[in-house]
Parts: C-alpha cells; sequence; structure tokens
C-alpha cells in the first residue's frame, strides 16, 4: 500500500534535535568522583604534611578546577542542535511577508581591518538570497577614513555587476576573494559560453576594484575641491570629528547602502564598539526601521547565501516570540593555520557551544547575530505597548530628544510592523535627522548603553548585552546552517591572538563587578540558573590563570625544597591523579576525534589552554583588577586581521612555511610564561643533578624522595611551553625579545632563591 509523502505546509520550519550524551555524562562524573577523593584525601592528610604550604596552595587550587569542572559538566549536560529548512520556507511563506533586515558592518582601523576585507564582507552580504528591498546595509566606520568611503564607493559600482552575476548562475561563494582563488574551480560550466565571458568580465572588474583600493591606500587623500565627496573628510582626527553619513546606494537593484562615521569629540567617551553600534541602531531606525538587525565584523563574509532565508525558519517557526529573542550563527574561519598551532580557532568549544543551546541559548559573541530591534529597545517577553504609550515624557529619557527615533521606536515597540514593512521614505531624505541622533552627546541623559541597546561597562559589550536580554526572560537560538553562515579570519599571528584573548579576559571579568552579574540576575531576573553557570564559566576566564599559575609552580618548588604536592607513589593515593591525568586527556582525546579534529590539533589545543591562561588572562585580569582600584583604565585593542589574501596567485603567509611558526614582540603577556619555564627548567635539572649522585641502585628511592609525581608535572609544564624554549634560540620576530629572557630569568631566580629558604635541614 503506497504511503503519501507528508504535505510540506504541515513539516517543520526548524527542527530542535537532541544529541545523545550518556557516555560523555558517565566520563565526567567518573572524573568528578575522582577530583572530590583527591580532595578529601588532602583534609584527611594535611596534619601529617612536614610543608603544609605546597599542600594547602594545591588542595586550594584543586578545589578551583573541581568547581570549574562541575560548571563545564553543568553546560554539557544536555546537547542539542537546531535544523532549518528553507525549501519549506518558501513554499509556504510569501517574499512580501519576509521581515526587513538592517545589516550593519563595524570596523574600526582601515590598517589593522584592511579595507579589501571589510568590502569583500559588504559584497558577501550584498548578493544574499533575500529580497533586495527587505534589505539596507549600514557600514559604520569609526576611523572616519577616507579610504573606506572611497572603497565603499567604489565596491557599490562592482557590486551593480557581481550581484545579479551571483543570482543568475547560482554561486555559492559570494565573497569575490574566495571565489577567484586559484583553488576554486576556473570555470563552473565549461559548456556554458556566455557564463565564461560574464565569468571574465567579472574577474577583471574585481581586479580592478582590488587595485584601486590597494592605490588609494599607499597615497594619502586630497580635499582640494570643496564640491567633492570627501570635502568633510577635510582637517577631521579620528577621534575627533563631525558626523558623516552618506547614503550610497537606494532605489537601485541593491539594497540601500549607508556609510556612517559617528561624531566623536574628545571630551566625550565614545564606548568603543558599544557605541558604534548604539549609533548603527538610531541612525537605521530613522531610515529603514527594520524589526530585525543583523551585525557582523568586517572580517565575517556571508558563506551561506541563505543565511536570511535560515533565520526566517526560526522566526516564523517559532509561535512565542520568547523563545527567540536573537539568532546566533556560529564564528567559524576560513584557511585556518594547520593543526591550529595558536589554539584559537575555538574547535574545543563545540560541545560546550551546543551544551549552552540546551539551556537557555547560545551567548551573544558580537558578531554574525539577529537581533529583533524591540528586544535591543529593552523590551521584556510580556510586555505590551501600545503605539500612544511611547509617545509622551518618558520616552525623551529612554530614546532621547529625536522625535524621528521616538516615532520609528514606538512603532517598532507596538509591534505595527505592516507599517513598518510599507515605510516609503527615502533615506537621503533623513540624512539630517540621522545626523543629530549619530552625535557623540546624544546619548546624555537617556538609557542608551543603560538599559537601552548594547550595553556600556565591559570591554566585551557582547557579553553584557547578551545577558542582559537573558536575564530578561528571552532565549536565543544558535543556527548553523550548512555550509557555515558566516567565515572570518582567525588572528594569523601569535601575538593578535594573544591581544584577542587578553581583551576578552578582560570584558568577561569586568561583568562579574557590574549589576549584570549572573547570580544578581538570577535572583532579581529571570536568568536561569544553569545558564548563570554557563556564564559564570565564561566570565571567569581571567581568574583561572591564578590557580593555574600556582599549580604550574608546585612542581618546581617541591623539587627545589625536598617537598611534595601529591601523594608518592608508593601510596595508594598515588593512583587518584594519575587517574584524573590519564582519563581527562583520554577523554578530551576522544571528544576531538568525534569532532574530526587530528591528534596534532588536540596536543595543540591541550598546551596553548595552558599558556594562553597563565599569559594573556592572567593580564587581563591583573588589569581588571588595577581598574577596580582606580590605577588604570581598561583600554580597547583592536584585532590585527589578516592582510594577506589568498588570492590571484594564490600565495599567501597560509603557504608559507613559518605560518605556524610562533613570533614573539616586545609586549610582557608572555613574561609569566616564561618564568615558569625557567623555573621548571630549573627545578628539572636541580633533579637530574641529584640524581647523577646517587648509586643505581638507589636510583629508585632517590626518585621517591624527589617525587616521582612532581618530576613528570614538572616535564609536562616543561612540555607546553616548549615554544617559548624554541623562542630562547630563535631570530628576528622568531625569538623572544633579550629583555624579556633578562627580566623572566630575574624573576625565576628570585623564586628560586625563595625556594630555597624553605628547604628542610637535612
Amino acid at each position: 500500500m503506497a504511503i503519501n509523502p507528508p504535505d510540506s505546509t504541515c513539516l517543520p520550519l526548524q527542527e530542535k534535535i537532541a544529541h545523545n550524551n550518556k557516555t560523555a555524562r558517565a566520563i565526567e562524573l567518573i572524573i568528578l568522583s575522582l577530583l572530590v577523593s583527591l580532595l578529601v584525601y588532602r583534609l584527611f592528610t594535611f596534619k601529617d604534611q612536614n610543608q603544609y604550604i605546597p599542600w594547602l596552595l594545591a588542595l586550594l587550587c584543586e578545589s578551583w578546577f573541581t568547581f570549574t569542572w562541575i560548571l563545564s559538566m553543568c553546560i554539557k549536560w544536555n546537547q542539542c542542535s537546531m535544523k532549518t529548512y528553507p525549501d519549506r520556507l518558501l513554499k509556504r511563506v510569501n517574499e512580501f511577508e519576509f521581515l526587513s533586515v538592517d545589516i550593519f558592518v563595524t570596523t574600526a582601523d582601515p590598517i589593522l581591518e584592511p579595507c579589501i576585507l571589510t568590502m569583500n564582507t559588504v559584497l558577501s552580504l550584498l548578493a544574499v538570497d533575500y529580497p533586495v528591498n527587505k534589505l539596507a546595509l549600514y557600514l559604520s566606520d569609526d576611523a572616519c577614513s577616507p579610504l573606506v568611503y572611497y572603497s565603499l564607493v567604489e565596491t557599490t559600482k562592482f557590486a551593480k555587476l557581481w550581484v545579479p552575476f551571483c543570482k543568475k548562475y547560482n554561486i555559492q561563494v559570494r565573497a569575490p576573494f574566495r571565489y577567484f582563488t586559484s583553488n576554486s574551480t576556473l570555470l563552473e560550466d565549461d559548456s556554458n559560453l556566455e557564463f565564461q565571458h560574464e565569468w571574465k568580465k567579472i574577474k577583471n572588474e574585481y581586479d580592478d576594484l582590488y587595485k584601486k583600493i590597494e592605490v588609494a591606500a599607499q597615497s594619502p587623500f586630497t580635499c582640494d575641491d570643496p564640491n567633492s565627496d570627501f570635502a568633510v573628510f577635510c582637517d577631521v582626527h579620528r577621534s575627533d570629528h563631525p558626523a558623516i553619513i552618506k547614503v550610497i546606494s537606494e532605489i537601485t537593484d541593491l539594497p540601500h547602502v549607508i556609510y556612517i562615521s559617528r561624531e566623536k569629540n574628545l571630551k566625550h567617551h565614545h564606548h568603543y564598539k558599544a557605541g558604534a553600534m548604539n549609533a548603527l541602531a538610531r541612525v537605521s531606525a530613522i531610515m529603514t526601521n527594520a524589526p530585525l538587525m543583523l551585525n557582523v565584523d568586517c572580517d565575517m563574509y556571508a558563506n551561506n547565501p541563505q543565511v536570511f532565508l535560515h533565520a526566517m525558519c526560526i522566526v516564523f517557526g517559532y509561535k512565542n516570540d520568547q523563545d527567540c529573542g536573537f539568532i546566533q550563527f556560529p564564528q567559524a574561519f576560513y584557511d585556518g593555520l594547520k593543526d591550529d598551532p595558536f589554539g584559537n580557532q575555538l574547535a574545543n568549544y563545540y560541545y560546550l557551544t551546543n551544551g549552552i543551546a540546551a539551556i537557555q541559548g547560545p551567548f551573544y559573541s558580537g558578531t554574525n547575530c539577529i537581533h529583533r530591534r524591540k528586544v535591543i529597545y529593552g523590551l521584556s517577553p510580556n510586555d505590551k505597548i501600545n503605539s500612544g504609550n511611547i509617545r509622551n515624557e518618558d520616552s525623551h529619557k529612554v530614546f532621547g530628544k529625536s522625535f524621528e527615533l521616538r516615532e520609528s521606536a514606538a512603532l517598532i515597540l507596538s509591534g505595527s510592523i505592516a507599517k513598518i514593512e510599507n515605510r516609503t521614505t527615502c533615506p537621503s531624505s533623513l540624512i539630517e535627522a540621522a545626523i543629530h541622533v549619530a552625535s557623540c552627546s546624544y546619548e546624555y541623559g537617556t538609557d542608551w548603553g543603560k538599559k537601552v541597546g548594547w550595553l556600556y561597562g565591559s570591554a566585551t559589550e557582547d557579553t553584557l548585552t547578551g545577558i542582559s536580554i537573558h536575564a530578561r526572560g528571552w532565549k536565543s537560538i544558535m543556527c548553523s546552517p550548512d555550509p557555515l553562515a558566516f567565515l572570518g579570519c582567525v588572528p594569523s599571528t601569535y601575538p593578535s591572538s594573544l591581544t584577542q584573548q587578553k581583551r576578552w579576559a578582560i570584558g568577561l571579568l569586568e561583568i562579574l563587578f557590574t549589576d549584570k552579574n549572573p547570580l544578581l540576575l538570577t535572583l532579581k531576573g529571570n536568568l536561569w540558573f544553569r545558564h548563570a553557570l554557563a556564564y559564570y564559566w565564561i566570565c571567569l576566564w581571567g581568574a583561572r590563570s591564578i590557580p593555574e599559575i600556582c599549580y604550574a609552580s608546585l612542581p618546581a618548588y617541591c623539587i627545589i625544597t625536598g617537598s611534595h604536592f601529591l601523594p608518592k607513589a608508593n601510596e595508594w593515593a598515588f593512583i587518584i591523579p594519575v587517574s584524573i591525568f590519564a582519563i581527562y586527556n583520554v577523554y578530551v582525546l576522544w571528544e576531538a576525534t568525534r569532532q574530526g579534529v587530528s591528534l596534532r590539533t588536540w596536543w595543540n589545543l591541550q598546551r596553548m589552554g595552558r599558556v594562553t591562561t597563565m599569559t594573556a588572562w592572567l593580564f587581563g585580569f591583573l588589569s581588571v583588577m588595577l581598574k577596580l582600584m582606580g590605577l588604570s583604565k581598561t583600554v580597547f585593542e583592536v584585532t590585527q586581521k589578516e592582510h594577506k589574501l589568498n588570492y590571484g596567485d594564490g600565495v599567501s603567509d597560509r603557504d608559507d612555511k613559518k605560518a605556524d611558526k610562533f613570533t614573539y614582540d616586545k609586549s610582557p603577556v608572555i613574561m609569566p610564561g616564561v618564568v615558569i619555564l625557567l623555573v621548571n627548567m630549573t627545578a628539572l635539572v636541580n633533579g637530574v643533578l641529584r640524581l647523577s649522585k646517587v648509586h643505581y641502585s638507589e636510583i629508585w628511592i632517590k626518585m621517591l624522595e624527589l617525587g616521582l609525581g612532581e618530576m613528570f608535572c614538572s616535564v609536562w609544564v616543561f612540555l607546553c611551553f616548549w615554544e617559548f624554549l624554541k623562542g630562547f634560540f630563535g631570530k628576528g620576530k622568531y625569538g623572544i625579545p633579550s629583555t624579556t629572557i633578562l627580566k623572566s630569568g630575574c624573576l625565576a631566580l628570585f623564586f628560586v632563591h625563595l625556594c630555597r629558604r624553605f628547604v628542610q635541614p637535612s
């Protein structure tokens, strides 16, 4: 008997898929029981120790490790992912019903974030499969650079050729610098002569665009003509200039393209990226006022042309808006260095991300995220606002003095989507009103940055804003289409990776000292308890550096002083730390192999987890402590983006055999790692010298005396910092600066001197 296939109108647009996690749970519980057993052993044997300092320090560190392991278990206990079906969406929902989207692309420095990268991101977003009249792209230039503006104007001209070409031939990779690579197929359809002709034409046009931007970047812009579009950039400084808003494209076959450089003044704090995002939110509210907003970093190009269709599957698939406060797409990277030598490609967070998605939803990661405008405006799930209620004196305090902004906010908060979608006003007619809300003084006396928009108070404005949204009761969705929605460039040098990790550690730790502390939001708000634990797990990154660096110092201290912080090899309790070490590493390796990660990548992630914690995260922790004491201020450091593209001849840093080698600068961030390496090297040499003086028949006894566990731990730390040892002998940028080695050596000698003061007389 034939069975009729289910009607497509009855099938879901999106599906939440739960994953079997029983094996992982069992292993994690075994590790937890061993950690607790080790703590109990330390408590019961504390009074029997000759030197209580290492035993007490080990107890405190292992208590912290147990705490973080419990947090990790709570996060990963349930695993889920989201599957969307855009083909069903197109059959069920008419295009005119799709919600409009305002796209925000942010850049802050045309040197650290090359314009050609930003422009490829713009092109990929202009070419997505979505109704043109439903999109508007805003480029925020926080450097107020005429180069960025010039590049956007030229890119928009090229887009008039590129976008139709992509849609006509259904091109899947719509960032030209990725499409026109030597590794890609030259011609996708050799039999189609028309395609071949157009392909070559578009390729030549992109070559011209690339050269124009490269040439413009190498020469200063002149403003001799007062009637020129570049006249507004004359005599301006990136930190002190009026607001500049230019409508580059409207009422064409392209989405609206708008350039924004918000006003800056040395007397006003501009709040870094959060301030730029709030300026974008206000300007776009006046010009297009789309109910959805996508924000992407300048290097994150749209890798999946159906990205907005996948998002609409979620928007239309959930009947209750509360289930979808924002839609987060994963952060993924193209052309990552083989085996992830710097441990910065986020491969080790896969199961944590799926676990967080199964609670109240993923964290907001600052890019690749679609927000509901009403949620950014501070609305809670159960709030019901009529359009008339917002038009009163209270709206001045919330949204500011702009009548146009308050009117647009009233439409959004009241849910008047039909009125928003039917707007016919051209953005160019609203520039004056938009410039008003982009001024640096507009936010004073309003709720912007406090309750409305992207929140201020942390270098990681994304996490701070996301936790505020979750605390109001909203959930979030992780959408991971195939192929991935966005791809970006990962920091390709060790110093830039350290800069990024340090900034994250600072911003995340700052959140704990604001009124957005996860525990407070659980008690006073609607943040789920398990989700609060997940936020604690990430916000405590910086604080982890203290117990890690103490624990890495313990083996050296014990070898030098002849003491112990681990059970001796001839004691039954020795099996506890051995089992923890073995089971944990096998478990993490098993997780890595399930993802298809190589053994070398697993090792790089393991060692860089230790190195990053004791270097970048330590400096992040110290920076926050100094800020709390009023001794310093947080400085936002922009991460340098990859500036050599794999384009044209196919030659890039990725093909350079030295691309995966560690490079160093004069930054003091690596100094704690160098000290730890030197201290453990000194301890190992000390231990070997002692063994060399003992008769071979007594070596085992001497090994027990020195501590077999301590010796092994010291070797493990030494291996984790092996790249630093190679840096001692490297030349040029591949060598650690002599001043850093000298300072680290002095600190290491001081540590050894302190250790010897605790040596027990024989």
